[in-house]
């Protein structure tokens, strides 16, 4: 399964301007409140939700059918589209796979109650790059959207439990071997690595560290860098089919 991200595709944050925003959700209410949430003045959600979200957001168009959907966002494919999992007449996945021809041109973060193992892997072959339960908070769905657009994928703490999972069986039947990267880890850089691991987002891993989120950042780097990995999602897999938190130690602050 490839997960890598490439410089010509990535959609730049820091734009002039505003992200246009497609939403997709049988749930009126539901777009309703998103719609509202991303109409929120980019200074007001740096206030409230510490998060940096530029030139702010543009909702450009809305659909309450998988069918819809595809025939909406194949007229004007938006910068990110915010695609619910389960709709009728077309579900969130099959929508995607009718979308072939302009998934490279959009940044895509599924919205789900529940995911199961085989929907997560299907999701991440189809473009998805970011995967968010519905009952996250709201400063998590703005850290996720500015992570995908960023170039980065962005799971919640259950979901990256469940994608690890799924590469155990290659773990376990030797399909996946290491290549001594644990050794070139420093000690910090094994304990960022744990909670990136547990699903831990780079300012929860800064608060529990007491440091900034640059510093988290500037690990990262030098960890894909590394490993060999092009993002988050990477980095944890081949963590855990490299064994290499087998033999780390408790972390402790740095």
């Amino acid at each position: 399964m490839s997960v890598t991200t490439t410089s010509n595709e990535r959609a730049s944050a820091d734009s002039n301007c505003p992200v246009r925003v497609f939403l997709a959700d049988d749930e009126s209410l539901f777009r309703a409140s998103l719609r509202q949430l991303l109409g929120v003045p980019a200074n007001v959600l740096q206030d409230v939700y510490g998060v940096n979200v530029g030139a702010g957001f543009e909702v450009i168009g809305e659909a309450g059918t998988g069918e819809d959907v595809v025939r909406l966002v194949q007229a004007a494919p938006p910068d990110l589209l915010l695609l619910d999992l389960c709709m009728p007449r077309m579900s969130g996945l099959e929508a995607l796979r009718e979308l072939a021809s302009c998934r490279d041109r959009m940044r895509i973060i599924l919205l789900a109650g529940n995911i199961d193992r085989s929907q997560l892997v299907s999701a991440v072959r189809l473009g998805v790059r970011g995967l968010l339960l519905k009952d996250a908070p709201t400063e998590v769905l703005f850290e996720a959207i500015m992570c995908v657009l960023t170039g980065q994928y962005w799971l919640g703490q259950s979901l990256v439990s469940d994608l690890l999972e799924i590469v155990r069986p290659l773990i376990q039947s030797g399909g996946v071997t290491g290549n001594g990267t644990q050794s070139r880890l420093t000690p910090r850089e094994q304990q960022v690595l744990r909670m990136v691991v547990a699903g831990h987002s780079n300012k929860e891993i800064a608060q529990q560290w007491t440091v900034s989120e640059e510093t988290i950042k500037h690990h990262l780097t030098r960890m894909f860098d590394k490993v060999g990995a092009a993002n988050r999602v990477e980095l944890a897999m081949l963590a855990t089919s490299q064994g290499l938190l087998d033999s780390f130690d408790s972390a402790s602050p740095m």
